[in-house]
């Protein structure tokens, strides 16, 4: 309840539209104000003669019709000028065809567009919203790992998670690799950069420059950039900041959810260009997005050193760079989520520094998934990305750990039976592992037809098994409903929103989603595509809101089936005796479920010096 009861005359400006309005009485009576909603169609004169005899605080305006907006609402204000009123209330406009510019033109105190809910005119008549940003909605940044116990329900599985772990865990300690000790070199070059030791960032720079292959050593010898690559020019970097703080200052963030608080909703992004990249960010956040992913180029995953610089790649996929990742930083809002990720590659535990140092949310790691399908070798993988869990946990980044099943064949038992056993050694090293299973039509599905039906009761199934086994925070990506798409951006629209809502429906944290022409472009992806499956996700949760999609008994069938796959294969893992074996010896996917495993990395590994 409010402390003083303002009075507050609600107007309705058009011959018949006045829902809104009464919604936003509606709201204002339950906030406990003193409110008048006067008729529709009254000419201004008329409003004019009720504000007199009213005396509100505020007068609200609404205004549905596109037609002789400026001239009728520039007549009210003049006549409420002429009355002698404007000093003594605020006067509001809102509806279809209002900007914030608009308004404040004709001399409004405030103009809320489309898309506004009654809850932020009642802020702003409480203060809580500037006048000149009353738009933006009021977020805070959400914590996505938080309230799971992280305890094994499955009794079974959690021990044979843990023994594995534990072996896969004492293995690696006595481990190391070029891209730890270039992991260790990279965060104390940020240490002596806080203390200006330019000398010494220097010197470790040519320690560094030597543990990289010849693919990037000469970036750091003779200056040269890799190919279809170049550095950002001052001006160029100088129309980017200034690209992006008008950006941020002009935009509008919708609500993506109508009833629920989550799945939260991210997107990619990986253009190649940091302004590109920016830009792209700013139509996702603007369209309700709550988190973004950095996608690097995937000769990031193969070379061992990653690049310096503000650095712009003619091909999909972005190079992280503490500078490129520091731009994007400075760019996002305050509330979104950003995930940089690190899962697959050579330069696994640097990217964890990098994204722990320029203050990413989240980051990614999953050494089954990268040494059997990204194409790194499973030895060097599980000890770089044993190290890798161990500095997420130290940075306090929370990490999911991805499946992927569907680039592939493997089963999604086989794909979860690792997805476990990497969040139990995240687990025991401190960390908050995120569990991510995929939503699509994946070749296992095609050639097992589990989705001859539906397509409901096997993605269901897969976060009911996992449900079933662990209490861990679930989020569908990356992103649901690949393989389900084709090339019309309607269909691929409506499947991604369908995806999305099943994921809520399933009280997942969270759901990847991704552009209409994500996946068949063929070329850059457009940010249209990328409204398109936002906008399709909005209409989605709107329909559904806290309203389930049940799967069948079917579904039921599917996660016995899933769960009892997951424990035989972790049972062939712990009788193995070797985590690593097992990767290389097809346990978790094999040749003729379409992975090997990788070759990057391959006798790099070295046993630590004592």
């Amino acid at each position: 309840m409010v402390e003083e009861k303002k009075k507050i005359l609600l107007a309705p400006l058009d011959p018949v539209h006045d829902v809104g309005l009464k919604m936003i009485r509606r709201a204002l009576d339950e906030a406990g104000y003193e409110t008048n909603l006067l008729p529709p169609d009254l000419p201004p004169e008329e409003i004019v003669k009720n504000m007199i005899a009213y005396k509100p605080d505020y007068t609200l305006i609404g205004r549905t019709l596109g037609y002789d907006v400026e001239t009728v609402l520039s007549r009210l204000v003049d006549l409420a000028d002429a009355s002698g009123l404007r000093p003594k209330m605020k006067m509001v406009v809102g509806g279809m065809p209002i900007k914030p510019e608009l308004a404040a033109e004709l001399g409004f105190d405030a103009g809320f567009g489309p898309g506004t809910t009654p809850e932020e005119v009642v802020a702003y008549i409480e203060g809580r919203l500037e006048a000149e940003q009353h738009t933006k909605v009021l977020r805070q940044k959400p914590k996505i790992a938080e309230g799971f116990s992280y305890r094994f329900v499955n009794e079974e599985i959690g021990r044979l998670c843990s023994e594995i772990a534990d072996e896969a865990l004492a293995w690696a300690s006595e481990r190391t690799s070029p891209g730890i000790e270039r992991s260790q070199i990279r965060r104390e070059m940020f240490s002596l950069q806080r203390r200006g030791d330019s000398a010494g960032v220097e010197k470790l720079r040519r320690e560094y420059a030597a543990l990289c292959d010849s693919f990037i050593k000469p970036f750091y010898d003779l200056g040269q950039t890799v190919g279809k690559t170049r550095l950002l020019s001052e001006s160029e970097l100088a129309a980017l900041n200034e690209y992006a703080a008008e950006a941020a200052s002009r935009l509008v963030p919708r609500r993506v959810r109508h009833s629920k608080e989550r799945p939260l909703v991210f997107t990619q992004y990986g253009t190649g260009c940091p302004f590109m990249d920016v830009a792209h960010i700013k139509v996702v956040e603007a369209w309700g997005a709550d988190g973004v992913i950095h996608f690097d180029p995937s000769w990031g995953a193969r070379h061992e050193g990653l690049l310096e610089g503000h650095i712009t790649h003619e091909e999909d996929g972005s190079p992280i760079t503490p500078e490129n990742l520091a731009l994007i930083k400075h760019s996002l809002m305050p509330w979104t989520l950003w995930q940089v990720r690190a899962h697959r590659g050579l330069n696994t535990p640097e990217t964890v520094v990098l994204a722990g140092e320029m203050k990413a949310d989240l980051t990614k790691v999953n050494m089954v998934y990268g040494s059997l399908g990204a194409g790194t070798d499973p030895e060097r993988l599980v000890v770089d990305g044993t190290e890798a869990l161990r500095l997420a946990a130290e940075y306090g980044l929370p990490y999911d750990v991805v499946t992927n099943e569907e680039l592939c064949g493997v089963p999604a038992y086989k794909a979860f039976a690792g997805m476990l056993i990497v969040a139990t050694m995240g687990i025991k090293l401190g960390g908050r592992p995120i569990l991510k299973p995929l939503f699509c039509y994946s070749p296992e599905v095609l050639i097992n037809g589990q989705m001859s039906d539906n397509y409901v009761d096997f993605n269901a199934a897969k976060l009911m098994a996992l449900r079933s086994i662990i209490d861990a925070p679930v989020w569908p990506g990356e992103p649901v409903g690949f393989m389900t798409h084709t090339s019309d951006r309607i269909q691929a629209s409506a499947t991604t929103m369908l995806h999305a809502c099943l994921a809520s429906s399933l009280d997942a944290v969270a759901v990847t989603i991704s552009s209409s022409d994500e996946a068949f472009s063929g070329g850059p992806i457009s940010a249209a595509s990328r409204v398109d499956t936002l906008r399709a996700v909005t209409e989605g949760m709107r329909f559904f809101g806290k309203a389930k999609i049940q799967p069948t008994e079917k579904a039921e069938e599917f996660a016995r089936g899933i769960t009892e796959g997951i424990q035989k294969v972790l049972q062939q893992v712990k009788a193995r005796g070797s985590f690593v074996s097992a990767l290389y010896e097809g346990l978790l996917g094999n040749k003729e479920d379409g992975v090997y495993p990788g070759r990057a990395g391959r006798q790099t590994v070295r046993t630590r010096s004592t």
